[in-house]
């Protein structure tokens, strides 16, 4: 991304009319009606409830539910419109937000808990200058919970995961949505790589891997730190989620 699209990006979410979630009257609504309230394609279903939606609402509140009162950062890698980071903020009254989008002039929602971000999270030096606005150092443990819904490219999917699960606390939650989108788009895939199923089931066995992305050193410290993988699939063919809970 050159400065050119940087700037502009920056300038259409800056000049962009966003509805204040925080100006909402208190809402006492569950989860999924939250996304559905949103926009979030998270939900059962979505856009006014005329569409369906992935499906992945029953398998957050499996993990997350009990995180609900508590006092926790939350990072969100492909954040579009901002939709599922407003439910999300309202679900969880402490939470503390960061989305990261390549273009952030689709946000919809601002909140003073809401952090955006305009850069691509698959690249190092965008992954240290992004923590080093937050003031976190490069190997801290800061977020409870990472989703990654970015580009569902196979080799940003790797890449994100090989530079952000450093960052994940202990006990705290790596997301994939929609992993298996590169088994059935060959412009997604990635040749060489493991597609994330296999890669759940080869973390799951310690098993070593060929990787140009998730190198070795990478691999010991992912089979030492995971504690559990969980995946799922949603409503539709292309709809499924991994929950990787940290040790």
């Amino acid at each position: 991304m050159n400065f050119f699209s940087l700037y502009k990006r920056n300038l259409l979410f800056f000049f962009k009319k966003k509805n204040n979630v925080d100006t909402d009257k208190k809402l006492n609504l569950s989860l999924e009606d939250l996304l559905v309230k949103y926009g979030s394609d998270k939900a059962n279903s979505f856009k006014n409830k005329k569409n369906a939606g992935h499906g992945y609402t029953k398998y957050y509140l499996k993990f997350l539910k009990k995180l609900k009162y508590k006092k926790i950062n939350i990072l969100e890698i492909g954040s579009y419109a901002g939709a599922s980071a407003a439910a999300f903020v309202k679900f969880f009254p402490n939470s503390t937000i960061y989305c990261l989008d390549i273009n952030i002039s689709n946000f919809k929602y601002i909140s003073k808990k809401i952090n955006i971000y305009c850069t691509d999270a698959t690249k190092e030096k965008s992954h240290k200058s992004f923590l080093n606005k937050i003031n976190v150092p490069p190997k801290s443990e800061f977020f409870d919970i990472i989703i990654d819904d970015g580009s569902h490219k196979l080799g940003d999917i790797l890449q994100v995961l090989n530079l952000y699960f450093t960052n994940l606390k202990s006990n705290g939650f790596y997301i994939i949505e929609d992993f298996k989108l590169p088994n059935f788009f060959k412009h997604l895939d990635e040749p060489n790589e493991p597609k994330i199923d296999k890669l759940i089931n080869l973390i799951k066995k310690k098993k070593k891997f060929k990787s140009k992305i998730l190198k070795k050193n990478f691999q010991n410290t992912i089979f030492k730190r995971i504690d559990s993988i969980h995946s799922y699939h949603g409503l539709s063919k292309t709809s499924d989620i991994a929950f990787l809970k940290k040790n």
